[in-house]
């Protein structure tokens, strides 16, 4: 029997069972193990079993299907990744460009931001969706649906399954956006005021909405299985990751497109996180200017960009020889209650959120070897998320190796945390740290291990990733060295 189900699992059914017939206990026994079978559906198996089971009571058969089945979950692995960032279209362009400590922020050239106190930006520089989809089809999408759809090729591609539109029905889809097209709206207004007229694309009106560029991946793969999108801002792509598991431990499905993306390089965004403040004007030089958990942090640098994992069922993934990045053990959402923009004081939703992340893991906090961190740069959120981490992990967070991603590629918001999934894969796979770079003045207030400045080399078994969103979401994911 596969180690998805625990001995000391095994010993609590056996228990809530003594009171029960002998012949449910055999039953559930021989039920959990013919879910385990690598190439068969978890129901299937289970209604194998029982079909051939003479002489049971509907009742007995009942017990023992829900007990298996609160008994035994499916394991879900990272078989694919694909992603879009201000430092690498390609994983190994970008995994390359992270352990250098290379930073993709520079002057904005997507549109016009002199009128702005901060001009800098982490774009994706050179985008030719052309690469992925025929110029009259890229022409009608938001550059967030062109990213989605790239990202998906990759992917699929990196876990070798077809691109070719055919993946049906046991495949799903789930990706987080924070806005999704929102640059299509802001163009087609923009647009539409300079000439004085309103006639625009037809296009315009569905082309950015936020489940478009999940549609299109659907679209363009054959992917017919559920079809989810998450809008929870910054948490985002972590929350649609966190779905595709559960998609797969329930049994819809065997595969799922997960990830998230986002494009909002813009007049709107650039004035509006102006006037809050919330975004540094360090413009001299660009690279600079992110600097998680430094002291002389001024801010966040909105970037662009996101990623796509292909999750899989252990079982199936073996079965074709896949290659395997990391497990994905644990997942969880929480929520501050607090302020639309602020974080809780003492991060009593990011505390929740890593904590009960370690319980669906079945871990402790002792386990962790390493946290992709949020690490915004803002003087609250690294503030807070230090102050979190301490309160989680008490003092084994003076033990914890904590890196952020947004130090190099800036805040893609929907797209973060499915960037920072892909990198936390990595870190899991290679036992290899990207750093934070920037970091040159120590902040009394957050003292943790931060992989200042030079890439590290170091065993990395199991591994957190934190998102923390506006609106008070926040959403961790936990991923393991996959053993066996």
């Amino acid at each position: 029997m596969s180690d998805s189900i625990s001995r000391e699992q095994l010993i609590e059914l056996t228990k809530r069972l003594q009171e029960t017939p002998a012949s449910v206990r055999e039953l559930l026994l021989h039920t959990i193990e013919a879910i385990q079978s690598p190439n068969v559906h978890p129901v299937e198996a289970a209604e194998s079993v029982l079909r051939r089971t003479r002489n049971l009571s509907a009742d007995v058969i009942e017990q023992a299907l829900h007990l298996a089945s609160e008994g035994v979950r499916r394991r879900v692995v990272v078989t694919g990744i694909g992603v879009l960032t201000a430092v690498g279209q390609s994983v190994s362009e970008m995994w390359e460009n992270m352990l250098a400590g290379r930073s993709g922020i520079d002057y904005v050239t997507l549109f016009d931001a002199s009128p702005y106190p901060t001009r800098i930006a982490a774009e994706v520089k050179n985008w030719d969706p052309s690469r992925y989809i025929p110029r009259k089809e890229a022409r009608r999408m938001a550059r967030c649906s062109q990213f989605a759809v790239g990202m998906a090729e990759q992917a699929l591609e990196d876990a070798g399954l077809s691109t070719l539109g055919n993946l049906g029905d046991r495949v799903a889809t789930v990706i987080g956006t924070g806005l999704g097209g929102f640059d299509i709206y802001e163009k087609g207004l923009l647009d539409a005021a300079r000439r004085s007229s309103f006639r625009i694309s037809p296009m315009t009106a569905i082309g950015g909405l936020p489940n478009m560029p999940a549609f299109f991946i659907s679209q363009r793969f054959g992917v017919k299985g559920p079809l989810n999108t998450i809008v929870t801002a910054c948490a985002a792509g972590t929350q649609a990751v966190g779905e595709g598991i559960e998609i797969i431990r329930h049994g819809y499905s065997d595969i799922v497109v997960a990830g998230g993306v986002e494009a909002l390089i813009g007049d709107m965004f650039f004035a509006g996180f102006s006037a809050m403040k919330a975004i540094s004007t360090r413009n001299d030089p660009p690279q600079k200017a992110s600097r998680p958990f430094d002291a002389n942090r001024d801010g966040f640098i909105i970037g662009e960009g996101g990623a796509v994992l292909i999750l899989e069922e252990l079982g199936h993934a073996l079965a074709r020889g896949a290659k395997i990045y990391a497990e994905l053990i644990g997942h969880s959402a929480s929520a501050d209650a607090h302020h639309v923009a602020a974080p809780h004081p003492e991060g009593e939703g990011a505390q929740n959120a890593m904590r009960w992340a370690m319980e669906d893991a079945g871990i402790q906090p002792e386990d962790v070897d390493y946290i992709n961190a949020h690490g915004t740069s803002t003087r609250l959120n690294d503030k807070t998320e230090t102050y979190a981490i301490k309160k989680v992990f008490g003092e084994h967070a003076y033990n914890l190796a904590v890196s952020s991603t947004k130090s190099m590629i800036g805040h893609a918001f929907g797209g973060a945390g499915a960037i920072e999934a892909a990198v936390l894969a990595l870190s899991v796979q290679n036992d290899m740290l990207h750093p934070t770079i920037n970091y040159e003045t120590p902040d009394p207030e957050c003292d943790l291990d931060y992989v200042p400045n030079q890439a590290r080399s170091q065993q990395v078994d199991i591994g957190l990733s934190n998102s923390f969103g506006l609106g008070g979401q926040n959403a961790c994911l936990v991923m393991k060295k996959y053993t066996g």
